[in-house]
C-alpha cells in the first residue's frame, strides 16, 4: 500500500483547516511533519490534492474526490479498531435533527440509547433542514432526522415516518369559531411560520400552492415555541407539526384549524452519506428510531 493512515489523516484535516498549521495542532503533530506527510501523499500518485491560495489550502476537484473516499476508509478504520479491541468502548455517534425532530422526538430516542449504550457518546445537533443536510454531507454528523425533503447525489434518503402539519390560532381568534375555512379566509389571514430552509416551510408552501404570492406572511421564526407564542398573541395563524402542538391543544392555549381542502400530510426522513460506513451504533439507532414511531 503506497499511502498511511497518517497520511490521509493529515490530508482530511487540511482539507477541514484550510490550513497545515490548523491541521497538525488537531492532530497534535509539528507543523513540518505534517507538510511533509501531504507533499509525500501528492508526490507518492503524482497528483495535487490542493489549489495554494497564499496560507489557504482549497481543495481541487481531484481532492474532493479523494476526500468522500478517505472518509469512508477512515470509518473503516475506526470500525475495525474498534472490532480489534473487543468492543470494550462504544463508539461515538453524532446525529442531527430538524427543530421538530429534535425538540420533541430525538430527546427521548437518544435517551434511551443512552441507557441501553452507556458507554457510547452519543451527542444531538438541532438545526433546519439545510443545514442538517450539508453537515451530513460534509461528515460533521454521521445521521441525520429530518423533515424536509431534499435531493443530493451523496446522499441517501430513506423515510422514518408519517406526519402531519395543522393549522392552528389563538382561542379568541375569528377563525377559532368558523365551521368551515375556505382559501380566501387563508389569504386574508396574516401568518407566523418557520423560515426558508426548514422542512416545515418546505410542506406548507407545499400544501398552499397557488396561494403562496396571495398570503399575508407577517412574521417567520426559527424556532417552534416562538411562534406558538407568537400566534398565542394573536399576531396571526400558525402551521407546524402535529407533535408539536400536543400539549398546547390540551391545555387549550391554542386551537387547531381544519383546513381539509389542503394536504398536509408528509414523512420524516433518514439522512446518510451515501458512503458512509454504517457503525453498529448506527444501526442501532435506526432501530430504536423505528421503535418510537
Amino acid at each position: 500500500m503506497r499511502y498511511t493512515l497518517k497520511q490521509i489523516e493529515v490530508f482530511l484535516a487540511t482539507a477541514h483547516c484550510q490550513n497545515i498549521t490548523r491541521a497538525a495542532n488537531q492532530l497534535s503533530m509539528s507543523q513540518s511533519a505534517a507538510s511533509e506527510s501531504l507533499k509525500a501523499l501528492e508526490s507518492q500518485f503524482d497528483i495535487q490534492l490542493f489549489d495554494r491560495i497564499g496560507k489557504k489550502l482549497q481543495l481541487n476537484s481531484v481532492g474532493e474526490v479523494v476526500q468522500q473516499e478517505a472518509e469512508a476508509l477512515l470509518e473503516r478504520a475506526s470500525a475495525l479498531e474498534n472490532a480489534l479491541r473487543q468492543k470494550t468502548q462504544a463508539g461515538n455517534l453524532k446525529v442531527g435533527a430538524t427543530l421538530s425532530i429534535g425538540n420533541y422526538l430525538a430527546i427521548n430516542i437518544i435517551s434511551a440509547f443512552r441507557s441501553q449504550h452507556p458507554g457510547a457518546n452519543a451527542t444531538l445537533e438541532v438545526a433546519n433542514t439545510t443545514r442538517i443536510a450539508d453537515k451530513v454531507i460534509n461528515y460533521d454528523l454521521d445521521i441525520g432526522l429530518i423533515e424536509g425533503e431534499v435531493a443530493h447525489r451523496e446522499l441517501d434518503v430513506r423515510p422514518w415516518r408519517d406526519d402531519e402539519l395543522v393549522v392552528f390560532c389563538a382561542p379568541n381568534h375569528p377563525l377559532a369559531r368558523k365551521e368551515k375555512i375556505y382559501d380566501k379566509d387563508l389569504t386574508s389571514a396574516q401568518w407566523v411560520l418557520r423560515e426558508s430552509g426548514s422542512g416545515t416551510r418546505q410542506a406548507f408552501d407545499y400544501a398552499m400552492h397557488g396561494l403562496i404570492p396571495e398570503l399575508n406572511i407577517s412574521l417567520e421564526l426559527q424556532h417552534t415555541e416562538a411562534i406558538k407564542k407568537a400566534v398565542e398573541a394573536n399576531m396571526g395563524l400558525g402551521c407546524l407539526s402535529k407533535i408539536t402542538l400536543v400539549d398546547a391543544f390540551g391545555r387549550g392555549d391554542l386551537v387547531p384549524i381544519e383546513v381539509p381542502q389542503r394536504n398536509f400530510k408528509r414523512k420524516f426522513y433518514f439522512i446518510t452519506h451515501k458512503n458512509k460506513y454504517h457503525s453498529a451504533e448506527m444501526t442501532h439507532w435506526i432501530d430504536l428510531c423505528k421503535q418510537f414511531v
